[in-house]
């Protein structure tokens, strides 16, 4: 396990972004992976499940093209391939994390075991980790039992990686509000 700090470079170790649809929250911790020098890799928890889905998926793919990225594809075992693409001279971006709870809700699996596991695990990692989540819980209360437990969900995943993160921002109109800033 490395410091909070990543070896005095002042990286921090885990950095959760939040925010909203089309908030920046993505191109803010894409800049902040390339940030730590390192060999950017892009895990991905996006599945292809309709035409406008596979299209925002290429236009993630294009924006990368040609700028170092190696791109891991994972929409459900993010644990297992945490622990097995993180290391000391890689950074990885997790983008998004609510993309993976949904993943994880329609597998039919309990998500509150699967959150406390990343936050568990997340921990361990021995390189930095830029975590991307959708912000669900500002809206109305949703009109149906399925999205009402997503929003639930969303927002204990949100704080058990908040727990363990050494930096956590929100983004908003595209610019970021520090709610933990590293080294705190």
């Amino acid at each position: 396990m490395i410091s909070p700090e990543d070896q005095g470079t002042g990286t921090p170790r885990i950095t959760l972004v939040l925010g909203g649809a089309r908030s920046g929250k993505s191109a803010f911790a894409e800049a902040r992976v390339v940030a730590t020098r390192r060999h950017p890799l892009y895990l991905a928890t996006a599945q292809a499940g309709d035409p406008e889905m596979a299209a925002r998926i290429a236009r993630h793919r294009a924006q990368r093209a040609g700028q170092g990225w190696a791109t891991v594809e994972e929409p459900l075992e993010l644990v297992a391939t945490l622990r097995a693409e993180a290391r000391p001279d890689r950074a990885v971006l997790v983008d998004c994390l609510t993309l993976w709870l949904t993943n994880v809700m329609l597998a039919g699996r309990d998500a509150e075991p699967e959150g406390r596991a990343l936050a568990a695990a997340l921990r361990d990692l021995t390189g930095p980790v830029v975590l991307v989540s959708n912000e669900v819980g500002l809206g109305i209360v949703p009109d149906n039992a399925l999205a009402r437990a997503f929003r639930d969900q969303a927002g204990r995943l949100h704080q058990h990686v908040a727990a363990v993160a050494d930096a956590v921002y929100l983004i908003v109109a595209g610019m970021p509000l520090t709610l933990k800033p590293a080294g705190r």
